[in-house]
């Protein structure tokens, strides 16, 4: 009987002791997960938090850059030093460290054969610490790209983390002019506006044209329009050109993505005409951006067109400062677009001292004044005759501009910023909620 109670008593210790093992181990993890909780939330107490989900996206893919980038690079400039990132995709939001979001503006900023290895790295320990969900106190998150703002999840998440939102409007096109984008394009820009006006705290227009379309949809939603502020977009590149000219011969500039919007094709019906009549002496144009969607006619020309051949030049990855160098020793900028809710090129073109020839567009006038000549888009003749006279450096019109150029003062990032952190501090100071 002793023997068999021993044995007994001896099997009962053995099956305890797993258990006893299991709850030490519990208890580790679980000193582990709060220590670690508690550093992270300690790390991630600052005003701001960014949103650079598309920027790693496209560094990873190495991208070359577009307007909304370069504004969100700026961003990332900007409040480098106090800032943490945020990485989102549909459900998942991450925030990162403030060692974490250092190494990730570090390798925005400056991209090199690393990046895409560092970026996984960063984005699967995001994922892997995402679960902790710290709370956060007098947060704000600045959404620059239109990134995630159309998945509900994405805005309740932060939320309930006590995150205040603040997402920047570049436009409303897609719901306004549905016809010159991506067919479910408007669908889906509804949904961003939607939410836009739903869960933010603050909005920041890049004109007064965007801010004052917005109002009008949320004055069709029925709904109130968040604290905003009109915050209009300095130049996308500090670059300084080349002194040598990229082409011997005069040429014009066209600086923006391939898509119907843009009206390549009212150009390339000039350009045809001016090589009907001058021969090899009509100028080149350089047309700088990525072909997008729904361009196929457009890309049948570039591809197809033997009269044109050789005197239209395309540049689909042009690095800044390329970039720089085409724009400065141009004869002029030509942007015929038919809807902008900015227009960057115009700003960047006056910056370097070129000319501008412009639609006559409302938010243009905004952004640059009298300075540019405007036409209107449909003007074909007006724009073959103002792009034969600013063939001339000398031309009475082309002197004209450079003149009233003198006196333009391009919007500067340090304006721009002033103008955010009081909406900010607004924000903070009032707890705004929508």
């Amino acid at each position: 009987m002793g023997t068999h109670f021993d044995s007994e008593a001896e099997l009962n210790i053995n099956r305890l002791f797993p258990i006893k093992y299991v709850i030490l181990i519990l208890q580790s993890i679980f000193r582990v997960y709060m220590r670690f909780k508690r550093l992270f939330e300690k790390a991630t107490k600052t005003h701001v938090l960014l949103d650079i989900t598309r920027l790693v996206g496209r560094a990873r893919s190495n991208i070359m850059p577009t307007g909304v980038d370069r504004v969100s690079m700026a961003y990332v400039q900007h409040y480098y030093s106090h800032a943490r990132a945020v990485l989102a995709e549909g459900r998942f939001v991450a925030v990162l460290n403030k060692s974490d979001s250092k190494k990730a503006f570090d390798y925005l900023l400056s991209p090199n054969p690393d990046t895409d290895y560092v970026m996984k790295r960063l984005i699967m320990k995001a994922r892997l610490t995402a679960w902790l969900r710290p709370k956060v106190k007098e947060q704000v998150l600045i959404n620059t790209s239109h990134t995630g703002v159309g998945h509900d999840l994405y805005a309740i998440g932060l939320r309930k983390r006590n995150v205040k939102l603040v997402f920047m409007v570049h436009d409303v096109i897609p719901i306004t002019h549905p016809e010159f984008c991506r067919p479910d394009e408007k669908i889906k820009h509804h949904k961003r506006i939607d939410n836009i006006l739903k869960f933010a705290s603050g909005i920041i227009a890049n004109s007064k044209f965007t801010l004052d379309a917005l109002s009008n949809e949320a004055e069709k939603l029925g709904v109130p329009k968040p604290h905003s502020t009109i915050a209009h977009l300095a130049p996308g590149f500090t670059s300084k050109p080349y002194k040598r000219r990229p082409i011997k011969s005069p040429y014009f500039v066209m600086l923006s993505t391939i898509e119907p919007r843009k009206n390549h094709n009212l150009l390339f019906r000039i350009w045809r005409k001016l090589v009907e009549e001058m021969g090899k002496d009509a100028p080149k144009l350089v047309l700088i951006g990525r072909r997008g969607w729904e361009c196929e006619n457009v890309v049948d020309i570039l591809e197809r067109s033997e009269i044109l051949r050789d005197f239209l030049i395309e540049k689909s990855d042009c690095p800044d400062r390329e970039l720089c160098t085409y724009l400065s020793h141009a004869q002029a900028l030509l942007f015929p677009t038919l809807v902008e809710g900015y227009g960057m090129p115009v700003i960047e073109s006056l910056m370097v001292n070129t000319p501008v020839i412009a639609t006559d567009l409302t938010v243009f006038h905004e952004i640059a004044g009298e300075v540019p000549d405007y036409l209107d888009y449909l003007d074909g003749v007006g724009w073959l005759n103002t792009i034969k006279a600013y063939m001339d450096n000398n031309h009475p019109m082309r002197l004209a501009q450079l003149e009233r150029m003198k006196s333009y003062q391009s919007p500067s990032w340090d304006s721009h910023f002033e103008k955010v952190n009081t909406l900010i501090h607004f924000i903070l100071a009032t707890n705004a909620t929508p």
